[in-house]
């Protein structure tokens, strides 16, 4: 199956459903299921968040949800269905939501994933994330989480320094 088929959008309320049902298979196995169809749903409708979804054809076959804030952004959820895996879709969508954070003048995206998910970890490590610090009992109590950050640009220090143009020479004067 080629990339070119895949495309990139805005999720539709439409996709919440089988976001819902993708981040219980793919994400929160073995911990319960947390990001249940109207919790994407309303995560999906607030003005902070952006959920990309991934689409092959009509079949959404990869998502992810981000929240941005004034400085940081956190990567809440991403995942890949298997048959659509190691083809480069996540990081078609990891550079998108970059691209967005850089654009919204964040200056640190950051993540946690289970500190076992060593695939993960190498996808995140190979798009530049670093490791930041451990958080135990981070998912429901039992599992250790890695919170992972990759810096766009030093907090505090505005993005692009931008300048009122100085108003057009008054030619009567």
């Amino acid at each position: 199956m080629a990339l070119e088929h895949i495309t990139l959008r805005l999720a539709q309320a439409t996709d919440a459903s089988r976001i819902a049902l993708m981040s219980r298979d793919l994400i929160e196995v073995g911990l319960g299921w947390s990001w249940q169809t109207e919790r994407v749903a309303r995560t999906m409708r607030r003005a902070d968040a952006t959920t990309l979804v991934a689409v092959d054809g009509k079949r959404v076959i990869g998502f992810a949800i981000m929240q941005f804030g004034e400085e940081h952004a956190h990567l809440s959820l991403l995942a890949v269905a298997p048959t659509h895996r190691r083809m480069g879709v996540g990081k078609r969508m990891i550079d998108w939501l970059i691209k967005s954070a850089y654009t919204a003048g964040i200056a640190v995206i950051h993540l946690e994933l289970r500190t076992t998910n060593q695939a993960g970890r190498r996808f995140y490590r190979a798009l530049g994330f670093v490791d930041g610090s451990y958080i135990p009992g981070y998912y429901c109590g039992r599992e250790t989480a890695l919170r992972m950050l990759r810096e766009l640009r030093s907090p505090g220090i505005a993005a692009v320094q931008w300048q009122l143009p100085a108003p057009p020479a008054d030619p009567a004067a």
